[in-house]
């Protein structure tokens, strides 16, 4: 299987120059723990991993009405839904917003992820894993092949992670991708970070505010030693017309 997913990557990356997903969960996480996913997939695949929509017939069943209703029994805010082609290939988008990552596992809309994000002292551990629901109903043949991927967009700085498959990208992307035949024979991602506590933008307010009172305390330094100067000058040339001729 690894010789078959690095085909499948190269195939992928030579022939667009990127890598293209046909079932992907995409999150963009606070430090809170709330945050936006989007997720992206071939009809039958929603219905192989989310159980939406009939499996004789997904490109009908799996509509937008159908998954703004499975995401709403879960508990999230739908922001948008939509249906468009690529390839020639239809594929359902949705993206919705989260105030628990912790309460995502096993709803309705996500019977195949299970993530926890806890705090350890003084850093942030996400772990967990993707893998297809056992009850998940069968598509049969069809829509097996390429790739799918759990990516998640952290909040903060990244000291660990559990082998994501391009490592840490961008200072914080971490992402786990398998094929589709590996995911709809049963095959598990594990899924796991540390990161720090503090969100990037508050480490960027933090250093940019040092910097910003370390340079005023400079220009006070040097303001403070310009007039204690002065006031030498000063006193020295009244002491100079007091002792002169």
């Amino acid at each position: 299987m690894p010789f078959r997913l690095a085909l499948v990557v190269f195939l992928a990356t030579g022939a667009r120059g990127c890598l293209t997903y046909e079932y992907e969960h995409e999150f963009w996480l606070r430090v809170d723990g709330s945050g936006t996913v989007n997720l992206t997939g071939r009809p039958a695949l929603w219905t192989a991993f989310k159980g939406l929509g009939d499996p004789k017939n997904p490109d009908a069943t799996v509509t937008r009405d159908a998954a703004r209703a499975l995401f709403e029994r879960s508990g999230v805010r739908v922001r948008r839904v939509t249906l468009t082609r690529r390839g020639g290939h239809p594929y359902l988008f949705v993206s919705a917003d989260f105030q628990d990552m912790n309460a995502l596992s096993r709803t309705p809309a996500f019977p195949d992820l299970a993530v926890t994000m806890k705090r350890a002292g003084d850093r942030l551990v996400l772990e967990g894993a993707w893998s297809r629901p056992a009850e998940a109903p069968d598509i049969g043949a069809r829509d097996r092949e390429g790739l799918m991927a759990v990516r998640f967009h952290l909040p903060s700085k990244v000291y660990h992670h559990r082998k994501a498959a391009d490592g840490v990208e961008r200072g914080n992307i971490v992402g786990w991708r398998q094929t589709v035949a590996e995911g709809l024979a049963g095959g598990k991602l594990a899924l796991g970070a540390e990161m720090d506590e503090r969100s990037i933008l508050l480490s960027t307010v933090l250093v940019f505010g040092t910097a910003i009172a370390a340079a005023i305390a400079i220009l006070f330094s040097i303001f403070w030693a310009v007039v204690r100067r002065g006031r030498r000058d000063l006193a020295a040339a009244k002491r100079e017309r007091k002792t002169g001729p």
